[in-house]
Formats: structure tokens, sequence, C-alpha cells
């Protein structure tokens, strides 16, 4: 019975372990595949777009504007004109005519029957802003500080993205070398339960022995299933950061290269020019200088000019007293300008521009304190890199000695002279050293990216 659930796992493994060759995915084509799918670098892109548009021409306060008015307006009317008190006179003499009986004729109501009345118009007016005290220029300006700043919050979230993705990439290659290294030591193990089955059989050993060897492949094919589940699970977390189906298989590249530690001498000495986090700082000095003169433009007046042109055209109805139609066509041009200077304003202008150098201030003092931190955040990053580098060199060797060690312990076993726990022991320890160099390769990695993204880098460097 236990033969058969050991046979059931192999099998499982072994089945699991025939896939179809997956395509490879290099750094270079994860990086291309973040950058135009990742949906955090998409907004960040967006966001720019928004910056660059504001800070157009279109959007300085620099154009005139114009405005266009049209209407029409139709009108008809049913009326009746009485004329109480008034009489008919003589056309000729003007006297008042009499009826038969020597009354004055009174004057006869008058009607007028769908009386209709037009009246349209159409205009033009032009505004512009010869002077506004400076404040649209540096406000202007401000935009362009804002562009550039939104530029460096997108460069900075694509950095981040970056070592996320970097992060689950070399995950992958980890678990992926770890695999492998399972792997052969579960061929192994399976090579010693048919030694120790074939030993048993002339009696060169127990059946102690054989029960060791399969405990020790239940225990090896675990490890291993366990591992391509966290390699699965690693691959969708990667398929998410680039944003593609959760199912897309593929191989990672596991070869690591590390920069020469005069090309990263040289990063850390330029840091302070290019990392993301003090160029931000200094765009936003910029912005709130740009602040205080904006808000200092209150102080000076405006010069307004306008212009406009209309067009009306009125077609009355008839009436009592005016029997045909009247027309009306006017055109109408008009030239002005309008100078408003606010020379109280409650102290509004004066409070906003001490709250501007205020916040400049503060500004200012940010600035010291990111560049602080900064440079600790490097000095720190520096020496974790350089550690995990030397943690890496010892594991290496490591994993020479462990080799070297396991290569005579197999010897030593097939010669029976040391038992299984000893072979099962130095097998255990080449491949705690193996795994053990793996991670220490890429924690090296990692630490080398995190440095080059605090020296400003991470995007100029072949990886």
């Amino acid at each position: 019975m236990k033969r058969l659930r050991l046979c059931s796992l192999l099998f499982l493994v072994s089945v699991t372990g025939v896939v179809a060759q997956d395509t490879m995915l290099s750094k270079e084509e994860a990086v291309v595949k973040a950058l135009e799918n990742n949906f955090g670098i998409q907004v960040a892109k967006n966001e720019i777009e928004i910056a660059e548009n504001n800070k157009s021409v279109l959007n300085s306060g620099y154009l005139p504007s114009l405005v266009g008015n049209a209407g029409a307006n139709y009108q008809r009317d049913d009326s009746t004109f009485e004329f109480p008190g008034q009489f008919l006179r003589d056309p000729s003499s003007g006297e008042t005519l009499l009826d038969d009986d020597g009354n004055p004729v009174p004057r006869p109501e008058t009607n007028l029957y769908k009386a209709e009345a037009q009246r349209y118009n159409a205009g033009l007016t032009a505004n512009y802003t010869l002077f506004d005290g400076l404040g649209r220029f540096y406000n202007f300006k401000r935009l362009k500080e804002q562009y550039q700043l939104t530029s460096l919050q997108a460069r900075e979230t694509i950095e981040n993205t970056m070592i996320q993705m970097f992060s689950v990439y070399f995950e992958i290659a980890r678990l992926t070398e770890n695999k492998n290294v399972q792997q052969e030591a579960l061929e192994i193990s399976k090579q010693r339960i048919t030694r120790s089955e074939y030993a048993f059989e002339y009696g060169q050993n127990t059946k102690l022995d054989i029960l060791n060897a399969q405990v020790d492949v239940t225990n090896d094919s675990i490890n291993l299933l366990n591992t391509r589940q966290q390699l699965a699970n690693a691959k969708r977390d990667l398929n998410v950061v680039l944003s593609q189906d959760l199912n897309e298989t593929f191989e990672v590249d596991t070869l690591v290269t590390f920069i020469p530690k005069i090309k990263l001498d040289d990063y850390v000495a330029q840091a302070t020019l290019n990392n993301v986090a003090i160029l931000q700082t200094e765009r936003n000095l910029a912005i709130n200088a740009y602040d205080i003169k904006v808000n200092t433009a209150g102080y000076l007046p405006n010069l307004d000019l306008t212009g406009s042109y209309g067009w009306n055209l009125n077609q009355n109805a008839p009436s009592a007293f005016f029997p045909g139609v009247n027309v009306n066509n006017d055109r109408s041009f008009g030239l002005g300008a309008r100078l408003t200077w606010n020379l109280f304003d409650g102290g509004g202008t004066t409070v906003r521009v001490k709250n501007a150098k205020i916040a400049y201030a503060n500004q200012e003092i940010l600035q010291e304190q990111v560049a602080l931190q900064v440079n600790r955040d490097i000095q720190n990053a520096l020496a974790i890199y350089e550690n995990r580098l030397n943690i890496y060199a010892i594991q290496e060797q490591n994993v020479l000695t462990n080799q070297n060690n396991f290569e005579r312990s197999k010897e030593q076993f097939q010669l029976g002279r040391i038992t299984s726990i000893e072979f099962r022991q130095a097998q255990i320890n080449l491949l705690n050293a193996q795994t053990n160099k793996n991670l220490a390769k890429y924690d090296a990695k990692l630490a080398e990216l995190q440095l080059l993204q605090l020296t400003g880098q991470l995007l100029n460097v072949e990886f």
C-alpha cells in the first residue's frame, strides 16, 4: 500500500514536470511589456499628457477671447384699435363731418390681422488682456514647471514598477533554479531506492534502508511540488505587473551580471544630480517661487482691450398710425480699453503673498530633509549591496565545498562505508547550499537595482 502511494506521488511529479517548452521572456522584453502595458504606467503617461495640455499656450491666458452671439424673434398680432371721442374730418377742409341728424361722425375702429414682426441680431465681442501685473507670465512658467514635476512623478512610478517587476522576475528565476536543484535531488533519491532494493535482495542491507529511501523520495517530491506551485503563482504575479493574460506561460533568464564597481561609484557620485526625489523637490521649489510672483501681481493694475461688432434688423408690423412695414437695419463697431487697479482688497493679496513665502520656506526645509534622507538611503543601499555580494561569493564557495563533500559521500555510500542517513545529510547540505546561493544571487541583484534607483540610473542601464 505504501509502495502504491509512493508510485502515485512519483507519477504526479513526473506528469507535472512534462510540459510544453515555454517561450523565453528576457529581461529586456519584460521591461518593454511593462512600459507598454502596466496600468500604473499608463495612468502616469496620461497624467503627463494632461500636464502637457495645461502648459500649452492655449491655457496661458495670452490669447484673446472672441464671443459670438446671434438671435432671432418672430411675432404675429391680431389687433383692434378704437378711437373714442375722435371724429372723422373732411380731408380738404379739416372740418368735422356730420351725419344726417347733424351729429359728428365718430372715427371707426381699425382692425389689423396677422400683423408680423421680425427681429434679427448678431454680434462679435473680442477681449484681450494687455497687462495683468505679470500674473499670467509667471503662471505660464509655473505650468511648465508643473509639467516637469509631473514627468518626474511619472518617472518615479516607472522606476517603482521596474523594481516591482524585477522582484517578481528574479523570484521566478530563483524558484526555477530551485526547482532544477530539487529535481536533481529527487532523481538521486529515486536511484537510492533502486540501489537499496537490489542490495536488500542480495542481503547487503535491511528493509529499513529501503524505507528510509522511500521517505526521502516522498519529502523530495513534496518539496518539488510546492516549488512548482510557488513558481506558477510567481508567474501569475508577473503577468499582473505586465498586464497580460494570467495564464501566459514563459521561462525567464537566470543569468545575472553585476555592474562594475568603478561605474557604480560614478553613479553614486552623481546621485544628487539624478535622484528623482531630489529633482522633485527642486521643481516644487521653483513652483513655490512662481506662486509668490503670481500673487504679487495682485498689487499691479490690469489693462484690458475690447472690440465689438453688431448687426440688428427689425421689421415691425403695421400699426394704426404707421400702416406700412417699418424696417430698421443697424450695424455698429466699437473699440475700448479699461484700466482697473485694485488699490485695496481688504488685505487678501498681502495674506496670499505672505502664505506663498512661508510655503516656499517650508519647501526649502523639505528639500534639505529629502537630500539628507536620500544620502542616507544611498549609503545604506551601497552597504547592503556590497554585503550581499560578499554573501553571494561565500555561498558560491559553499556550494563547491558541499558539492565535493557530496561526491565523496556518494562514493563512500556506494562502497558501503557510510550509512544512508549520512549520505542523505550530505545531500541535504548540498541542496541547502545551492538554494542559499540562488537566494543570495538574486538578493544581490535586487540590492543593485535599488541602488541604481536611488542614484537615478535605473532607467539608463541595460538589464
